[in-house]
């Protein structure tokens, strides 16, 4: 709240470092499966909200259309995503998650999870609501800010 670095500043730190832990994380599960970290990330978005088109992961990565399909490209050449035409709109694919996450990969994200269930345990109630509150919109923030970047990329 302060120019001393009070409450603002500490957001702004806590939110680099917050952010810097995120990406090394991703790319060390990215690197274990032989894929970039945001190969890694657009397939986690596919396994969690399930079959999409390729504007739909580009709405949710903020990536460029051009990207997202350099991107379903190399996943499916990996095995990782399949196409298959949309039943509503056969003009369009859907990408799909081919296979499960390999098991020493889903064992990282639940002890990932437990110990992250763990931190939250700590607080009250109304803590907790206020945590959910404040990461869901740190996330729409970087959605918001990720999409911006992307559309003055000149590639």
């Amino acid at each position: 709240m302060d120019a001393d670095g009070g409450t603002v500043g500490q957001g702004d730190r806590f939110g680099r470092e917050l952010s810097s832990a995120v990406v090394f994380f991703h790319e060390a599960v990215g690197r274990h499966l032989g894929l970039t970290p945001a190969d890694h990330r657009a397939l986690t978005l596919i396994g969690l909200h399930g079959p999409m088109t390729a504007g739909e992961l580009s709405h949710l990565t903020g990536l460029t259309p051009g990207a997202v399909t350099g991107l379903v490209d190399r996943l499916e050449r990996a095995g990782h995503v399949s196409r298959t035409s949309d039943p509503r709109d056969r003009r369009r694919a859907l990408v799909t998650a081919t296979h499960e996450v390999p098991e020493d990969v889903a064992a990282v994200f639940a002890e990932l999870g437990r110990r992250m269930a763990a931190v939250v345990s700590k607080y009250g109630e109304r803590e907790q609501a206020a945590i959910a509150d404040y990461v869901q919109n740190m996330i729409e923030v970087l959605r918001d800010q990720t999409r911006r970047l992307a559309e003055r990329d000149p590639r």
